[in-house]
């Protein structure tokens, strides 16, 4: 990890995201940035190392729900479905609507990381999809 990144992620790396490892193509970190239940949203600071990106996934809600990113540190990509990948920096916020097919990660050769909130509902659950294909990541 460069010092500048380091020094621009000022929420810290956290420990390695083992949980949902599965769902990563690459490490990542999280750290919660509010303690679960004790806030009606959850806050945490996802950090990819370059390269790292999540496999699609959709945020299924039947009211309200999706998720916000705040990108922090480095740079990365997101995309949705059928759109063309979008280009996030330090200060970019990206609102994803609930039931949207997408994924978000860093780019090949630099770290990320991205604030995610996610956005209380009725009915909310994260449906975890097939992984980003390297042939439409390294086309980025």
């Amino acid at each position: 990890m460069n010092t500048e990144f380091e020094k621009q992620n000022i929420f810290g790396l956290g420990p390695e995201n083992t949980a949902f490892a599965q769902y990563f193509i690459g490490k990542s970190y999280l750290k919660p940035l509010v303690e679960p239940g004790k806030s009606p949203v959850f806050l945490a600071n996802v950090t990819f190392e370059p390269g790292c990106r999540n496999n699609w996934h959709i945020h299924r809600a039947s009211s309200g729900g999706g998720q916000i990113l705040i990108c922090a540190a480095g740079s990365g990509w997101y995309q949705e479905e059928g759109q063309p990948a979008q280009s996030l920096g330090p200060g970019d916020v990206v609102v994803i609507p609930p039931n949207v097919k997408h994924w978000h990660g860093a780019k090949a050769n630099t770290w990320f990381s991205h604030i995610a909130l996610e956005v209380p509902g009725t009915d909310t659950s994260s449906e975890w999809c097939e992984p980003v294909a390297d042939e439409v990541y390294q086309a980025l």
